[in-house]
């Protein structure tokens, strides 16, 4: 198995620091521990917030697409965690092979953009439950009405602080608060779930149709599920390489994403839609659990979990994007990234309440991130399995014209063909019947890996098959 890897004098610059794999003897994940983790990573307001954004496309069109394009995306998900498996390496290391010691740097900017983005999401969900807390205690305007925005901007405020400080406690306080964090919001989900249906009937929220002039495709749906869950197939071997168990890095890791998804999903779809059903109004600018917790009535206490959860949510998120960000400059510290990526958290959260709507905002996220991260998981993936035959020769990771140095740090045809995936997915959704229908991300990853697979074949045929 993979050993430790450093860099020296003869091999890397200090800018690409030190690569480390863990030794087989020091894996300590079981099934169950990447089970578990993957069901973590899904239970959260995210997840529930998703279920909501697809309830404009009526329960069966969602449901279905919900089912189907979770398992593509954590399927994909799986694969790359073998890798994990394989090597012992961390997600943005793996893409040195394929985009070139420097080149990897782009991976690492879509993976700090990306987390710095779900962070926002998260403070702002907790936002709009503290302002409707400061409703109930000092009678502050609700967000959406009139002088509502203070109330908002003060929860933004807040929530940042709680930011610093669970950021501040370390890795072993922050997986305690996440603990915590998951049993609450386990706990707000049935409860929220018993108050749904003594107000609505299945039958009633399967036969919901949202308004003509606000229903979503299903191919805008898929999309905007995809980019989801691409998200987490970046970050997937950064659990996996803790494991020596080929099945807790790829059946488990499967079936927990997957399980996640579908339980927190599905109640943020059936919230929703027994909400506009029991109100007999839809507006998806409010499918945010905390305004549909509050149109519930269900209370402070459920306002206060939200608040929690998205504070244990984003110490996940602040890590990651913190940690992709040292990656990218060993000139700042763990610390010092963290409270940079934080605090562009903050500031990316303000953009939903002076230029657009949330729910816009999120929507031009997604499909952001599902346009730069298609291609590039098409590209590692399509790199390791197919061109270098799942061997990695993990010496090469730091060496200065080494196996993974291509051109100047950078491999070319990855960059090239990364390029060209993102234009494949931008012309897609140009194209009403893919649109539509099944959505541009999943066939603009098949147009990259292609493209990467015969530019690698016809330019650089001694990179291809390399033994470990």
């Amino acid at each position: 198995m993979a050993q430790e890897i450093k860099a020296t004098a003869t091999q890397a610059p200090k800018e690409f620091g030190r690569v480390e794999s863990i030794p087989s003897e020091h894996r300590r994940m079981s099934n169950w521990d990447l089970f578990a983790t993957w069901i973590g990573a899904n239970a959260n307001n995210g997840t529930w917030y998703i279920g909501g954004v697809i309830a404009a496309c009526g329960f069966l069109t969602a449901s279905t697409t919900l089912v189907v394009v979770g398992l593509i995306s954590y399927a994909l998900l799986a694969v790359a965690s073998y890798m994990g498996y394989r090597t012992g390496l961390p997600a943005m290391a793996l893409t040195r092979a394929s985009f070139g010691l420097r080149g990897s740097f782009i991976p690492s900017v879509i993976n700090v953009i990306q987390f710095i983005g779900w962070a926002a999401v998260n403070t702002f969900i907790a936002a709009t439950s503290i302002s409707y807390i400061f409703g109930e205690l000092f009678g502050w305007p609700l967000y959406g009405k009139p002088g509502g925005t203070f109330g908002l901007i003060v929860g933004i405020i807040i929530m940042s602080v709680l930011h610093l400080l669970s950021i501040s406690l370390g890795e072993r306080s922050v997986r305690l608060i996440e603990r915590i964090g998951i049993i609450l919001v386990v706990v707000f989900v049935l409860w929220e779930s018993v108050v749904v249906f003594r107000t609505v009937s299945f039958s009633e929220i399967v036969g919901w149709q949202p308004p003509h002039n606000l229903k979503m495709s299903s191919g805008v749906a898929a999309d905007t599920l995809a980019a989801f869950n691409l998200a987490w197939v970046t970050a997937a071997s950064d659990f996996s390489r803790f494991t020596n168990k080929k099945s807790a890095a790829t059946k488990a890791s499967f079936l927990g994403a997957n399980f996640g998804l579908f339980w927190f999903a599905f109640i943020g779809l059936f919230a929703t839609i027994g909400t506009a059903v029991s109100l007999n109004h839809f507006d998806p600018n409010n499918s945010d659990p905390s305004t549909v917790a509050a149109k519930l009535g269900l209370g402070i206490i459920a306002l206060l979990v939200i608040v929690l959860t998205s504070t244990t949510a984003n110490a996940v998120n602040l890590m990651s994007a913190g940690s992709a960000l040292t990656n990218m400059t060993h000139r700042l510290s763990l610390n010092v990234s963290l409270w940079i990526v934080t605090l562009a958290a903050t500031a990316v959260t303000f953009i939903p309440v002076y230029l657009a709507s949330f729910l816009d905002v999120f929507e031009t996220f997604l499909d952001g991130i599902g346009m730069f991260l298609g291609p590039e998981i098409a590209i590692f993936l399509m790199d390791y399995f197919i061109l270098k035959g799942k061997r990695y020769r993990l010496s090469e990771f730091t060496k200065v014209h080494g196996a993974y140095w291509y051109a100047h740090g950078i491999n070319w045809v990855a960059v090239a063909s990364w390029g060209l995936g993102v234009v494949a997915y931008w012309g897609l959704k140009q194209v009403p019947l893919i649109a539509t229908t099944v959505g541009a991300t999943f066939i603009a990853m098949a147009i990259t890996a292609v493209i990467y697979f015969m530019g690698m074949r016809f330019t650089r045929p001694q990179a291809v098959k390399m033994q470990a």
